[in-house]
C-alpha cells in the first residue's frame, strides 16, 4: 500500500505545493487507485499534476463525510474528467463511495451550506455512485469502514450544526463520518477524514472489521482542535493500550493535541507532499 497527501492545512518543508484547510489523500493498493476526499478548492488537481499523479486513472473516489473541506474539490475533479472526455483523452469512469447522508444539506453558525453542494443525481452524470452505511471492501485488503459505532463516552458527539433530511431538520452529529483501513504486513493503516465519530471509535471499528489488532499507522484529521481534558485523557489511555507504530495527525488536529499524543505514540510530521509506503 502506498499513499500520498495531496491536500492538507500545511505542506512539508521545501515541498512547493499548495495547502488549504482541507484534506485529500491518494492511495494505491496493488493496481487499485483510490482518492480519499477532495479538499476544499480544487488545489488537489495542481498538486497531483506536480507530483506526477494522474487523477484520471483513479477508480474510486471515497468521501469521509459531507463537509465542504472534504467535498468541494469535487468540482475541479469533475471539470478534469469533463475536459478529458471533450478532448478524447483516456480516463477511468470513477465510482463515488460514501455514506448515504454525505450529500444532505447542512448548515452551521448562519452559513447556509457547509455540506457537499453536489447532489447524488448530479454525481450520477459523471460516474457510478455507491452509498452504504455498511463496511465495503474496495480491494482484498482495503476497506471503507461505513458508519462508525460510537463506543467511547469520552468522545462527545458533534453539536451546533443542522442536517436537512427527507424527514425534517435535525441536529447534525455527522453520522456519515467514516474512514478507510488497509491490512498490511506491519498491521492496519487507518486513513481518517475529520474523525467526528471519534478517533478511538474509528480505530476500534477498523480493528474489528479487519480482524487485526495491530495498528501500523493512523493518518488524517483527529478532530482535536480544542478538546476538553477528559477527552484527551481518554484518547491517550486508549492509544497507550493499542500502541500504534506511528501516528500522522493532521488537518483538524491542533498542536497541543499532537504534543499530548506524542507522549504515548510516535507522532510524525504530515503535510502536502508526504509519501508513505507499507508492506
Amino acid at each position: 500500500m502506498r499513499l500520498t497527501v495531496l491536500v492538507d492545512n500545511a505542506t512539508l518543508t521545501d515541498r512547493y505545493f499548495l495547502a488549504e484547510p482541507g484534506l485529500s489523500i491518494y492511495i494505491e493498493d496493488g493496481e487499485t487507485r483510490v482518492l480519499f476526499d477532495t479538499g476544499y478548492s480544487g488545489i488537489l488537481v495542481e498538486n497531483a499534476r506536480k507530483m506526477g499523479i494522474d487523477l484520471l486513472r483513479v477508480g474510486e473516489i471515497v468521501l469521509s463525510h459531507g463537509h465542504l473541506d472534504h467535498t468541494w474539490g469535487l468540482d475541479a475533479l469533475l471539470r478534469l474528467h469533463t475536459e478529458a472526455i471533450i478532448e478524447g483523452r483516456e480516463r477511468v469512469e470513477p465510482t463515488f463511495v460514501a455514506h448515504p447522508d454525505a450529500f444532505l444539506t447542512r448548515s452551521c453558525d448562519g452559513v447556509g451550506e457547509i455540506g457537499c453542494h453536489l447532489s447524488v443525481e448530479e454525481l450520477f452524470r459523471h460516474g457510478k455512485v455507491l452509498l452504504t452505511a455498511a463496511p465495503l471492501w474496495l480491494t482484498e485488503n482495503l476497506v471503507f469502514l461505513g458508519e462508525i459505532e460510537r463506543r467511547f463516552p469520552f468522545e462527545p458527539a458533534p453539536s451546533g450544526g443542522y442536517i436537512y433530511t427527507p424527514d425534517g431538520i435535525r441536529d447534525d452529529t455527522v453520522p456519515d463520518d467514516t474512514a478507510l483501513a488497509c491490512r498490511t504486513e506491519e498491521g492496519l493503516v487507518i486513513v481518517t477524514g475529520c474523525s467526528h465519530a471519534g478517533i478511538c471509535s474509528i480505530v476500534e471499528q477498523a480493528r474489528e472489521v479487519c480482524g487485526e489488532d495491530r495498528v501500523a499507522d493512523v493518518i488524517g484529521g483527529f478532530h482535536l482542535l480544542d478538546p476538553p481534558a477528559e477527552q484527551i485523557e481518554g484518547i491517550l489511555d486508549y492509544f497507550a493500550k493499542v500502541r500504534p507504530a506511528a501516528l500522522h495527525p493532521c488537518h483538524c488536529t491542533g498542536l497541543a493535541a499532537k504534543i499530548a499524543l506524542a507522549k504515548v505514540a510516535d507522532v510524525r510530521e504530515t503535510g502536502v507532499g508526504l509519501h508513505l509506503e507499507y508492506g
